[in-house]
C-alpha cells in the first residue's frame, strides 16, 4: 500500500491516535517553536493541521501534504485565517521557485517520506539563503538499547503506517547539503530532537 493510501486511510483516526502525545509534549513544542516565526513559511506534511493555530497572524504560511484526506481535515482548522494556504503536493518535488521561503518546517514528517534526503534537498532549494529549515522529528537514538528496540520494531511500524522509527535524520539533513546550526534533544533522551539548519 502506498504512503498516500495509508494516510488517506488513517486520516479519520489520526488525531485520536496522537491524543496522548499531543497533550504530553507535542502541543508544547508546536507552540514554543512556531509561535515566534515571521515572513514566508512553508510547512511540509501539514497532515490534519495541528500546527496551524500556532503560526503568527503576520506570517504568510503555505502548507502542503500528499494526502487529500489529511488536507480535508486541515481545512477545518483554518478558522477563517487568510494568511494560510493549503496545497496537495509531493515533498520530494516541490512546485516552488528557488529561495522562496524564510522558514521551512516539518514536525514528525521525515519519518514517513519515502526519500527523506530528496525532500530535504528540496527544502534547501526553496529556502532563502538567509532562511532556516526547522525539523522537529523522532529518530534513531544513539543509545544502543533504544536503537535496538527501534530497529526491531521498525518493520512493523513501517508496514502498518508507513512510519520509520529508526531514521538517522541528523545525518540525512547533512547529506542534503544543509548546514546544521543546532540539534536539541527534546524527549526520550535523543529520540525526539529539534534540528535547525541553513542552506
Amino acid at each position: 500500500m502506498s504512503i498516500i493510501s495509508k494516510y488517506n486511510r488513517f486520516s479519520y483516526v489520526y488525531d485520536m491516535m496522537e491524543i496522548p502525545a499531543e497533550h504530553l509534549r507535542y502541543a508544547e513544542w508546536r507552540q514554543e517553536f512556531l509561535s515566534g516565526l515571521s515572513g514566508k513559511v512553508l510547512e511540509i506534511g501539514v497532515g490534519t493541521g495541528k500546527n496551524l493555530q500556532y503560526y503568527p497572524d503576520d506570517c504568510e504560511v503555505i502548507a502542503i501534504d500528499i494526502s487529500e484526506k489529511m488536507l480535508s481535515h486541515a481545512k477545518k482548522r483554518l478558522e477563517g485565517r487568510h494568511n494560510i494556504s493549503l496545497f496537495i503536493m509531493d515533498a520530494e518535488n516541490l512546485a516552488f521557485k528557488d529561495d522562496s521561503f524564510d522558514h521551512v518546517i516539518t514536525t514528525f514528517v521525515l519519518c514517513s517520506i519515502p526519500d527523506p534526503v530528496r525532500s530535504l534537498e528540496e527544502m534547501r532549494r526553496v529556502c532563502k539563503p538567509d532562511g532556516e529549515v526547522m525539523n522537529i522529528e523522532h529518530m534513531r537514538s544513539e543509545n544502543r538499547l533504544i536503537s535496538l528496540v527501534e530497529d526491531t520494531f521498525n518493520p512493523v511500524t513501517r508496514g502498518l503506517t508507513g512510519v520509520n522509527i529508526n531514521r538517522r535524520t541528523v545525518e540525512n539533513v547533512k547529506k542534503a547539503g544543509l548546514h546544521v546550526t543546532e540539534v536539541k534533544n527534546l524527549a526520550l533522551g535523543d529520540v525526539f530532537r529539534l534540528i535547525r539548519s541553513k542552506p
